[in-house]
């Protein structure tokens, strides 16, 4: 096992990222060696630490005389491009196995979507609901009734409604030595390093996975989609880290989820609204991103160009939603999917960002991303820069949408009200003007068809509104 400067600089991770992963490695390996397993293990700041996974391999290749060499699959393509060429490079042989962190193989997922004329994820999860037998009842319908109660969890959060209290976690000894290394390697990172509360190892992974299972997941169904300004976690499970770096098992979630219900203990519409994350949404976008690279990543549907703003690093914007994001996202390496998709994705859609800025972005700040989980969510569902691989439509929205699902736009110094203006909400003219600048592009879509027709009802002289308060908007930021 190998700590790595490549690994830790390709894009600018997060500190608490950085802590995170090599912290649980070394956990990992001290579990290992308590097993009596052999472990050979390169610290970040070993004197002869190459920098790179192909040195350190070679070196240990020497140390040990070793005839081959078993791998798992890594989750990036350019990893996997890499290990083509150890082979050669080594003069031994790679045997690379399957990576058992997934429900549905990448053989699995091709053979699946081999002859479909569109990829729909519902399909796919279904498949997958079926083949688990999970929410499934002995005559082979779904549990309820209907596959998904989507629509059941779409309620905006009371304001008298408290979410649980988190317990709070302590670096132990292992986990302080990997923030002083971090902070003395690392100084200018992006984020918070303390508190540092995330779990390190399978037995802590496990104690947050119980206590979502008991105090949040009843009310997760619920309010999933809902944001407020001081409450970062909410209903929200916060396992998704845990789940990517293999410290808790996606099946045994799932069942456990699931017992839930069984039990009487969480609805369906929860618990189902859960499952399908994982055992649908979490395998569907792996498999679209194995099935599309390399080319996938350099796709540009809309022709997005512009840069991403500096805020999205320092918080600095009047427009109170993304600076809480950024805000949240900087202390606690973590924001739920509708703080990403529609708030900070959102923005980045309408004012046209360059895809590999936002999507270099989204890799670097949060713990749970990693390139086979990232890019779909983002080049896909985000900024649509797939023209529709992943999503049918692309997912804008107006300050409307924001105002509906928080309590944002009641701090803001922007009005969500007003519609164009310098004190209008941005998102509110850059919705239309997104629309206007890729009709083109857009207009043989049916499911944009009504804001299209919506947008040609206007007056002229309110679509030149928008079109000049989104230019000057633009022009600012990109000052």
């Amino acid at each position: 096992m190998a700590e790595v400067s490549d690994e830790a600089t390709y894009v600018q991770h997060h500190k608490k990222k950085l802590v995170l992963i090599f912290s649980a490695m070394r956990h990992f390996a001290q579990a290992l060696a308590a097993e009596g397993i052999n472990v050979d293990y390169v610290k970040l700041d070993d004197e002869e630490n190459t920098g790179s996974l192909h040195g350190e391999l070679a070196r240990c290749l020497r140390r040990h005389d070793a005839e081959g060499v078993v791998v798992t699959e890594p989750g990036e393509w350019r990893l996997s491009e890499r290990i083509e060429t150890w082979p050669e490079a080594m003069g031994v042989s790679i045997e690379v196995r399957e990576d058992t962190r997934f429900l549905c193989s990448r053989d699995e997922f091709a053979a699946w979507a081999d002859g479909r004329k569109n990829l729909v994820m519902e399909h796919f999860y279904r498949m997958m609901r079926k083949r688990y037998d999970i929410l499934i009842e002995p005559t082979g319908s779904p549990s309820g009734g209907h596959w998904n109660f989507d629509r059941a969890n779409r309620k905006k959060l009371p304001a008298d409604l408290i979410p649980p209290e988190r317990p709070r976690r302590c670096a132990d000894v292992i986990t302080k030595e990997v923030i002083e290394l971090v902070e003395r390697m690392f100084p200018s990172r992006f984020g918070d390093i303390e508190p540092f509360e995330f779990a390190v190892t399978r037995a802590q992974a496990e104690q947050s996975l119980e206590f979502f299972i008991e105090a949040v997941l009843p009310r997760f169904g619920d309010y999933q989609d809902a944001m407020r300004a001081d409450e970062p976690f909410l209903f929200h499970a916060l396992i998704s880290t845990y789940l990517n770096i293999g410290l808790l098992d996606p099946l045994d979630v799932c069942r456990r989820v699931e017992a839930s219900y069984r039990d009487n203990r969480a609805a369906l519409n929860a618990v189902e609204g859960f499952i399908r994350q994982i055992l649908g949404w979490r395998e569907f976008v792996r498999g679209v991103y194995w099935l599309h690279m390399p080319g996938y990543a350099d796709l540009n549907f809309l022709g997005a160009s512009r840069s991403l703003p500096d805020f999205y690093w320092d918080g600095e914007t009047d427009m109170n939603c993304v600076s809480r994001v950024v805000t949240q996202t900087r202390r606690h390496a973590y924001a739920h999917h509708i703080q990403r998709l529609m708030v900070t994705g959102n923005f980045a859609l309408l004012s046209g960002v360059e895809p590999s800025q936002i999507e270099d972005w989204y890799l670097s700040v949060y713990a749970d991303a990693f390139d086979w989980v990232e890019l779909p969510n983002t080049h896909g569902m985000a900024i649509f820069a797939d023209g529709g691989i992943m999503a049918t439509k692309p997912y804008a929205a107006s300050g409307i949408y924001i105002n509906r699902m928080s309590d944002y736009c009641k701090a803001c110094r922007y009005d969500v009200s007003e519609k164009n203006g310098e004190d209008a909400c941005p998102f509110n003219y850059l919705y239309w003007n997104f629309l206007a600048e890729n009709r083109q592009a857009l207009s043989d879509n049916p499911r944009v068809a009504m804001p299209y027709r919506n947008l040609d009802r206007m007056s002229a002289q309110r679509q030149a509104a928008i079109a000049e308060d989104s230019q000057r908007f633009l022009a600012e930021i990109s000052r």
